[in-house]
Order: structure tokens, then C-alpha cells, then sequence
């Protein structure tokens, strides 16, 4: 299974940015998809996740800010940033809990290759 991210980049402080990120292969069915970040000197941490059915759930420093969601049709997952911050300036990283197709197996998290986003004040 292959992720693939796109959008990131550098904008103002209280702008906006949208993340996408896309998997492929040889996927059997993808339980949950999200974002964590990140920054310089800091641990990785969750942003959003959400479930296939479409629950989501959200870091506390983004909520009401950033808004999770997905097209199972096209195994992609979307991150729209509003009112950005500096400290969200971090590396982004999607990732979906998925099965692939062939022998039983347990489902694992894959990763996509991180997009930075840069906020500047």
C-alpha cells in the first residue's frame, strides 16, 4: 500500500491550507485514515483521524480549526487547516490502517512520505 501526499506549503498566520493524501495498491479495506505531525524538536503527534464510517476525532490544539475527511471510493483523506497558527508549522503525515488483499492477515498502518507545512506570524 502505497500513501501519497499532497498540498503543504508555506502561508500567513490565520490562512488556510488543505492536505490531501491518497493510497493505492493492493488494498483489501482501509479502517481508519488521519494526520499526525511533526515539528522541529518534538514528538510525532495525532492531528485527526477518522474511521472508515466517518467518525472523527481531533487533537485538542486543533479542534474547531481543522476539519478531517474522506472518500472511501477513492481511498483518500483530506485535511482542511483553517486559522492556522505558528506552532502548527510542522512535517504532516497521513497514514491508513489497512488490509491488503491475499492470505488473512492483520491489518497495519502505512505511512505517506510527510508534507511540510509552514506557517509564518
Amino acid at each position: 500500500v502505497q500513501l501519497q501526499a499532497s498540498g503543504g506549503g508555506l502561508v500567513q498566520a490565520g490562512g488556510s491550507l488543505g492536505l490531501s493524501c491518497a493510497a493505492s495498491g493492493s488494498i483489501f479495506t482501509i479502517y481508519d485514515m488521519g494526520w499526525y505531525r511533526q515539528a522541529p524538536g518534538k514528538q510525532r503527534e495525532l492531528v485527526a483521524s477518522i474511521t472508515s464510517g466517518g467518525f472523527a476525532n481531533y487533537a485538542d490544539s486543533v479542534k474547531g480549526r481543522f476539519t478531517i475527511s474522506r472518500d472511501n471510493a477513492k481511498n483518500t483523506v483530506y485535511l482542511q487547516m483553517n486559522s492556522l497558527k505558528s506552532e502548527d508549522t510542522a512535517v504532516y503525515y497521513c497514514y491508513a490502517r489497512a488490509r491488503v488483499i491475499g492470505p488473512p492477515s492483520p491489518s497495519r498502518d502505512y505511512w505517506g512520505q510527510g508534507t511540510q507545512v509552514t506557517v509564518s506570524s
